[in-house]
Parts: structure tokens; sequence; C-alpha cells
């Protein structure tokens, strides 16, 4: 079980953010922000150990999920599934636009393969989780068999649990998979009941004929699986990838370690989504870092109540979305720190009459 956020300190950090020399919610999403980090940062800790160790962002890790799906098969994307090959192999290289943000803004970078079509060169680095080659098509018969999922869940647990041990506190999970807007749609339709008109997008650019041929394909996958569907073990088995595998397993071990999930854009929070049906605390250990320009994402978000930081109209995946929302929690957990207090400053609070 993933123990749900120990809210002791609420009222307290609450108390701190508000105090601080500003009118109460004039950094917006900044506050809301602080508040949730400090909170998960803090588990375990007693009151006058959060004011003297002031918990901060230890070693961030992004770890990218690669595999490959048989839906790919029916044409849904603009690459063929040797493209993830290609990326994946691009990522180690440190030349994708995932390497540049890593670089810049501080992520660590692990790339792992959880099942793609040729296997990387040795000498690439790429960490081996694999599952198969390829997922089955999921229109025709479940993506992946019990054993494969249940090893992904336990392979997922495993490529955070290094990183976890040497005390990094904030993760975010990228992705790479040829079809995978199109197992992400399939998963988000088959646990809100939407049909495939309503959660398909164009992923990273198909034509409107593709469009609708996703969206018809994923109604047939409902169809098929029918009642199997209410359980979201079985959602993520007969519709996910394996790369959404791990990254489910992986959410949920983080969860558990009580640490900061950065949740990217529409294949990762549909992993989300999994996590949260499967053990729904682990949702208190997410933040939302952007809204994809994916059609789905934002009814995604708003099926989980969540509200993201950023709106930049990304949508190419690879955990672009999570890495720029890292200085913004840089940056929410140093006003909440390092900014006067009224008192401190001997500044007259100011009241914000603003309606």
């Amino acid at each position: 079980m993933i123990p749900p956020l120990n809210r002791q300190h609420d009222a307290y950090i609450q108390h701190t953010i508000d105090m601080k020399t500003k009118p109460q919610g004039a950094l917006g999403k900044l506050e809301t922000l602080a508040h949730q980090l400090v909170s998960i940062l803090s588990q375990g800790m007693s009151r006058a150990q959060l004011e003297a160790e002031k918990p901060a962002i230890v070693q961030p890790q992004m770890l990218i999920f690669a595999g490959d799906h048989g839906i790919a098969a029916e044409g849904v994307s603009i690459a063929p599934s040797e493209v993830t090959g290609q990326m994946v192999a691009n990522f180690a290289t440190g030349g994708a636009a995932i390497n540049v943000l890593c670089t810049q803004l501080g992520w660590q970078l692990s790339v792992i393969d959880c099942g793609i079509l040729v296997p990387p060169a040795p000498e690439l680095g790429v960490v081996s989780q694999r599952l198969g080659h390829i997922t089955r098509p999921l229109h025709i018969e479940p993506a992946q068999s019990k054993a494969q999922l249940d090893q992904g869940l336990l392979y997922g647990q495993e490529a955070v649990q290094a990183a976890l041990d040497s005390g990094s506190n904030v993760f975010a999970l990228g992705e790479m998979g040829i079809g995978n807007t199109t197992a992400a749609a399939a998963i988000f339709s088959a646990l809100s009941g939407l049909t495939g008109a309503e959660t398909v997008g164009r992923g990273t650019g198909v034509s409107a004929e593709v469009v609708e041929k996703k969206q018809q394909l994923i109604d047939q996958a409902l169809l098929l699986h029918g009642d199997a569907l209410h359980d979201p073990r079985e959602v993520l088995r007969r519709l996910g990838g394996y790369e959404i595998c791990q990254m489910v397993g992986a959410m949920l071990e983080i969860a558990r370690a009580q640490k900061v999930i950065l949740v990217d854009g529409f294949i990762a929070t549909a992993a989300a989504m999994l996590a949260c049906r499967i053990e729904p605390a682990s949702q208190d250990y997410m933040v939302f870092a952007h809204c994809s320009g994916e059609q789905g994402h934002r009814r995604m978000l708003n099926e989980l109540n969540a509200e993201p930081l950023l709106d930049l109209n990304m949508r190419l995946g690879e955990g672009s979305g999570a890495a720029m929302a890292l200085p913004l929690c840089q940056s929410a957990l140093a006003f909440y720190y390092q900014m006067a207090s009224f008192e401190s400053a001997a500044v007259t609070q100011v009241v914000d009459t603003h309606e």
C-alpha cells in the first residue's frame, strides 16, 4: 500500500507562505507548488526538523522508457516503428531535445529499453529491461501477457530504486514509442468511458484520415476487451505498451517512497491515471508539469482534477514538458525558504482586497 501524504504540517506551511512579503496568493501557482513540494519533501519530519533542515531538491532524475507497439503496423503514426530505436540511439548519444533540456536544467538522464524492435548496441549504455520486441496489436488481442505485465511493473520499480537509495527525491518519466499516443488514448477511453473520437488527437502530426483510423481502432479495442477493462491492471495489460507498463511501476515505487513525481504529457498522464486507479494515494506525490497540445490531455487532467504548471502547446513527449517544470520547482522552494516574512523584514502586512 502507498501511504497517503501526511498533512500534519499543512497549516504551518500555508501560514509560512501567507506571511511572505507579498499579498496572499500573489505568486499564484508557485504558492500552490511550494506547498505541495514542502509537504512531500518533509514527510517523516517533525516541525522542528522542517524548520531546521529546509528540504531541497536532490539529484533530480529523468528516466525515458522506450517500447514498440503492435498497433503501429496499422499506420497510426507519421513514422514506422524503426524510428523508436533510432530515437533511443539519439537519446543515448545526446542529440535529442530532452538531452538539451536535461543538460541545461540539471537533470540526470537514463534511457531504458522496455522492448523495442531491435535492442540498442551495448556501447550506447541503454538500460535493458526488455519485455519483448513489440507489443501485440491492442485492437486484436491483449497487448501484453500477464507475465509481461507483472515483470514490467517490477522492472519499473527497479528502474528507480538505485536513485531512491542514493537520495534522489524528484523524478520525471519520459517515453518514446511509435504508436504510443494511440495506446494512451485507448487507456484514457477505457478509464473514462469516452469514445475514441473524444480522446484521440493528432499525436506528432498525422492527417485527419489517420486520426479517424485511430479512433476506429480504439473503439474496436474497447469493444473487444469489454468488461475486463473495469480492472486498471487489465487496462494496462490489454491496451498499454511495455514502456507505459514500466512507467506505472516506476510511479508507484516513487510514490511508495514518498518522493515527487513530475508528470509529463499525454502518455505519461495515461500512466499516471493507471497508477492512481491502482493506488489512489499515489496522486498525492504527483505534480502535473504541463498541458500537452495533444487533444485529450486537458480532459485527462480534468479527470484527475489536476492543474498543470505550464501550457506551452508542447506535444513532443520524451519528458520534455516535465523537464521544463524543474526550474519552477526550484523557484517555489527558493521563495519559500529565502523570501523574508513581514515580521523579519519589518514590513507592514499587505491585505489583498482584489476580488
